[in-house]
């Protein structure tokens, strides 16, 4: 059960309504994530931003970008954001069989071995950061990947962390 209420689009003040405006055109509905940072517009704002920013924007694949908010958030048991960017996957034409293979078997996933090098890297990096060795980036390199796609891939495994910790922790139901 959610912790917390979360903002009724109808009822809100004009600015969050402009910003719920712009999320119900992107996504077709305004995601229960989005009505709990309503709470606090000004996170709301720079929440959705970073999102389009993050995930709309950039040279990455969307199909990269949404398979590494799929695994983070498995790594983080974060089941709100699984189920949503397993959705997001099928919504852009990856087949159920494929997700199970990119969750369970990635080298057997259909990416380049460029995009594999990425996201290992951003999982390792949610998982074990300290881990994260010198090596590691050197081989996310060498499968030919640029220093701008390495931060993109960072910038989404950081913004699935910090969505399955606030959604986690205020127990928000995909809605």
């Amino acid at each position: 059960m959610t912790r917390i209420s979360m903002i009724d689009p109808v009822t809100t003040e004009s600015h969050v309504q402009e910003i719920f405006a712009e999320i119900n055109t992107a996504f077709g509905r305004i995601p229960n994530l989005f009505k709990t940072y309503a709470h606090h517009p000004p996170l709301l704002e720079a929440n959705w931003n970073k999102v389009k920013r993050v995930m709309m924007e950039g040279v990455l694949a969307r199909k990269v970008k949404e398979s590494i908010a799929v695994l983070v958030s498995k790594d983080n048991s974060c089941r709100y954001c699984i189920a949503a960017h397993e959705g997001a996957l099928q919504s852009i034409g990856v087949s159920t069989e494929e997700i199970r293979m990119i969750e369970t078997d990635l080298d057997q996933a259909d990416f380049t071995p460029k995009e594999k090098a990425l996201i290992q890297l951003a999982r390792k990096a949610n998982s074990t950061p300290l881990q994260v060795a010198d090596e590691d980036v050197a081989a996310t390199r060498t499968a030919g990947a640029t220093d701008a796609e390495i931060v993109e891939a960072l910038g989404v495994m950081e913004l699935f962390t910090a969505f399955n910790k606030f959604l986690d922790t205020l127990e928000v139901e995909l809605g």
